[in-house]
């Protein structure tokens, strides 16, 4: 698998430089790629939570933004 690029912009001279993420780069770009899963899935686990709830109580989507508003 090649490694994301990165892409560096010299504002002095517009210069452009494209290079392949380090090791460094490449470990920290994993770890937020993790987490970002691991919190798009917490997220998904609430709203299902949500639904679950507003589904037991019987309340419209006209009922719940009342409720909220």
């Amino acid at each position: 698998m090649t490694k994301p690029m990165v892409r560096i912009h010299n504002s002095q001279t517009d210069e452009l430089i494209d290079r392949e993420m380090n090791a460094d780069e490449f470990a920290a770009y994993e770890t937020a790629q993790a987490e970002q899963e691991t919190r798009k899935a917490g997220q998904g686990a609430k709203d299902a939570l949500k639904q679950a709830v507003i589904d037991k109580l019987g309340l419209s989507a006209d009922e719940v933004a009342a409720l909220i508003s």
